[in-house]
């Protein structure tokens, strides 16, 4: 895996979840937030209507 790319995402585009406690889910991005720390977080919408928070370090694009 290539560490050297970075994507930019935004709301609408689809996501992967490859660490943390949401791991292998994806789903739509439906918010982005940058905490007073400077973590970005954002919220992931499933198919299923359900939705969870997790940091954008965690997650990479999804392939259309």
């Amino acid at each position: 895996m290539d560490n050297n790319r970075t994507t930019v995402l935004k709301d609408g585009d689809q996501c992967l979840v490859i660490a943390g406690t949401h791991k292998g889910k994806w789903g739509i991005i439906s918010d982005i937030n940058t905490s007073k720390t400077g973590h970005v977080t954002i919220t992931v919408e499933q198919a299923s209507s359900i939705r969870f928070k997790t940091l954008m370090r965690n997650v990479i694009a999804k392939e259309k």
